[in-house]
């Protein structure tokens, strides 16, 4: 009696936790998902930059959308136009990287008559055609410049007037950090991580635990329900963040990743890792709870996150998703993690400027967390 009394819930913990984290470390295939995998899609967009290209170009509201040059603009294969947002918003983003330039054409009263005919010409060019670059996209800018010109050298091609032209170029460039590829995609990296770790982790570890009467047999001992969860927890938390940090450090040392606010942002970006990867884990113990052999719970694991990883903004933005596709896009509890973290790393926002995402997030952790607390089995 003296020992059950004397015995320390706190000490076993900490023991399941150690004993766990060494069996994770030793494991392939948590070293694969956690670190390896993320890393070389790092490493490859690193060195190469990401081989899809696409300009996204903000439309001023009240801009003239019924000339050829908006209409050449918008059947381009690697031209986004965007039409939804305010000016302010546009401007923001603009700055900040998050499109790569602003449009705004003006049709010349007084200017060439173009279709029809494409002859009769007058003292102004038929439209102008307003653009505002920035600093932040300089690559992206030089394609969209190419774009411009080859329109209007085409549509210059059709008249055999003289000059002026029939549409008139006005650019101008606004400052802003230079949003590399790096700064999108490693974020989404460590997003598929943590997701990795804390579905795939939880879900085989706590099955094996089951399969093989372990926990049956620490339930011979005083050792809590809870000490078992959470030793289990704090392992694989620990991995996560140790992994999310040397992923962070790879990417800023080796690939200059921009941590707006050193020290600083590498902190909360950890602390969006915590949240993350509890969440995730939640999903874990769900897949657990349904899961009957280990067998299983890839197919049942892959069907929480492939969607995730795929529709959440890992590699691109969800912007290129059809519209019909972009609500599933943003009920995903990856994609507010992505968002947050980006918004951390390169805007220099706060824990407290991403309070949305972590609402969200925290009303995914309730939701899953509810149905773990009914699927999940002990024996």
């Amino acid at each position: 009696m003296n020992q059950n009394n004397n015995y320390s819930n706190t000490k076993a913990t900490l023991a399941i936790a150690k004993a766990s984290f060494r069996s994770i470390v030793r494991s392939p295939s948590s070293v694969v998902f956690t670190l390896l995998f993320p890393l070389i899609f790092i490493l490859v967009f690193g060195f190469i930059g990401g081989s899809a290209v696409s300009v996204d170009v903000g439309v001023v509201k009240g801009s003239d959308t019924q000339n050829p040059v908006y209409q050449a603009l918008a059947k381009s294969s690697v031209i986004h136009l965007i039409n939804d947002q305010p000016i302010d918003q546009m401007n923001s983003d603009l700055a900040k990287g998050h499109i790569d330039a602003i449009i705004n054409i003006k049709k010349n009263h007084d200017g060439w008559t173009i279709y029809p005919p494409l002859s009769v010409a007058k003292s102004k060019p038929a439209f102008t055609v307003d653009v505002q670059y920035t600093k932040a996209s300089a690559e992206k800018d030089n394609i969209l410049k190419s774009v411009l010109s080859t329109i209007f050298f085409r549509m210059n091609q059709l008249t055999s007037n003289e000059p002026p032209a029939i549409a008139e170029l006005k650019e101008t460039t606004v400052s802003g950090r230079e949003y590399k590829t790096i700064d999108f995609i490693l974020p989404g990296q460590l997003g598929f991580s943590l997701l990795s770790t804390g579905v795939f982790g939880t879900a085989f570890v706590f099955l094996s635990l089951r399969i093989t009467l372990v926990i049956k047999r620490f339930f011979a001992t005083p050792v809590k329900r809870y000490s078992i969860v959470l030793g289990e927890a704090l392992a694989r938390i620990t991995f996560a963040l140790i992994g999310a940090l040397f992923i962070i450090l790879i990417g800023h040392y080796a690939f200059d990743f921009t941590l707006i606010h050193g020290i600083s942002t590498v902190l909360q970006m950890l602390v969006l890792s915590f949240v993350g990867v509890v969440i995730f884990m939640g999903f874990g113990f769900v897949v657990s709870g349904i899961a009957k052999n280990e067998s299983s719970v890839p197919p049942i694991a892959n069907i929480i996150t492939l969607p995730q990883f795929l529709l959440s903004g890992t590699f691109f933005s969800i912007s290129v998703f059809p519209t019909w596709l972009q609500p599933v896009c943003n009920a995903l509890p990856l994609t507010y993690l992505n968002d947050a973290m980006r918004k951390i790393a390169f805007e220099g926002a706060s824990l407290l400027d991403v309070g949305h995402q972590l609402l969200i997030l925290l009303i995914w952790g309730v939701i899953v967390y509810s149905a773990a607390v009914k699927l999940f089995k002990w024996e």
